[in-house]
């Protein structure tokens, strides 16, 4: 990306650059009025932009009286047009007239299910108070979210909230918009090597009480079952918020209750046995609660146990994290931390907006509290 972290340097916006292209092609094509000007598709390939971007071109042309556009037919220069210098007209009108209306966020998204859509509906709420037009992209790959990213800080919109796909590290792409100081929010990810915007949930606390909902259930051999960590900040936090938990009460932090390297070939056979988890929940017959690192790899584990002949929650008590829509739905309904998208959704469009008046303070880490959502996979044990 070459160009200089000035803000002053992005100006005019792409579409403005791109309708005082279209104004030379008018004159060098002496066009007279009521004669055709180049169509988006048109503009779009002359110019090397998208065609949200050549759209918004003729609509400033349009708004200073230069063409006029008519419903299948096309833009055509206006009977009035005199020929006067673009320079003096919807330039200077264009942060007026035409950027305020235009004002554009996007949100960036690695895939989509029901967590992130509701993610969605929260930003797009926000956004609309303030009369923001929302752009929503999904990436198929780390190459293709870096391409996004460009794409649409070429196309001038005005700030970009992410989720990124890259879990162990922040991207490239990702740390050359934040010197260039553009306004971008991570959610739900906090990347150590960088000072950059970030909205997340408080993995740590989450995890914390959700071991202490166990302990005052009477549960005292309380296991732990992770992903690999591999970077990935949440899942630290999580098994830290257990351990802290467990210390805090008094209760001994046992390796063998811990297991911290399950593959992830288990989300292809949730309703089956997963065996590392058989093998591991066979050599732990003590335990009599399991807190799992995510309601995925508590699903699994709840299969496991139904093949291993346990009883959920009577042999054994199961607690998930983020409150998917299928933990509702299980033979036995999972005892879950909720993770709050409306409330991350509001934090980060208003944290966006406020980086897109060129607020110039450090960064900003925005922790939004999960709830524990009580159903049938935990049994009490004292009283």
């Amino acid at each position: 990306m070459d160009k200089e972290p000035r803000e002053a340097e992005r100006k005019p916006l792409l579409y403005v650059q791109t309708a005082k292209r279209v104004m030379e092609e008018i004159a060098n094509r002496k066009l007279r009025p009521h004669e055709p000007v180049p169509s988006e598709g048109e503009i779009a390939k002359l110019y090397g932009v998208s065609r949200m971007t050549a759209k918004l071109a003729l609509q400033i042309l349009e708004k200073e009286g230069i063409v006029y556009r008519l419903a299948r037919r096309g833009t055509f220069v206006s009977g009035d047009y005199d020929g006067h210098d673009w320079q003096e007209t919807a330039l200077s009108k264009e942060a007026a007239a035409v950027q305020k209306p235009l004002r554009r966020i996007a949100l960036v998204f690695p895939n989509m299910d029901d967590y992130i859509a509701r993610i969605i509906v929260s930003a797009e709420r926000e956004a609309r108070k303030s009369d923001c037009h929302l752009i929503v992209r999904m990436t198929k790959s780390k190459e293709d979210e870096s391409d996004s990213l460009q794409a649409l800080y070429d196309d001038g919109v005005d700030g970009i909230i992410l989720y990124p796909r890259g879990r162990t590290q922040c991207s490239e792409k990702v740390l050359e918009l934040n010197l260039l100081h553009y306004p971008l929010v991570i959610i739900d990810r906090i990347f150590r090597e960088v000072q950059i915007d970030c909205v997340y949930h408080d993995h740590y606390q989450g995890a914390y009480n959700l071991t202490q909902y166990l302990i005052e259930k009477g549960h005292q051999e309380i296991g732990y079952i992770s992903m690999g960590f591999d970077g990935v900040t949440s899942r630290e936090d999580r098994y830290r918020g257990y351990v802290q938990a467990l210390l805090d009460h008094a209760l001994p932090v046992n390796g063998r209750n811990i297991c911290l390297n399950c593959s992830e070939d288990y989300m292809e056979r949730l309703g089956g046995s997963n065996p590392q988890i058989a093998s591991y929940l066979s050599q732990n017959p003590a335990l009599t609660a399991v807190l799992c690192a995510d309601d995925y790899l508590a699903t699994s584990c709840l299969y496991t146990a139904f093949e291993l002949g346990k009883k959920v929650p009577d042999d054994l008590s199961i607690i998930g994290f983020s409150d998917i829509q299928l933990a509702s739905l299980l033979p036995v309904p999972l005892t879950t931390a909720r993770q709050t998208t409306e409330q991350l959704g509001q934090a980060a469009v208003s944290l966006l907006f406020k980086r897109m008046e060129n607020s110039r303070e450090g960064a900003v880490t925005i922790k939004v509290n999960t709830e524990i959502v009580e159903r049938a996979s935990v049994k009490q044990r004292n009283g």
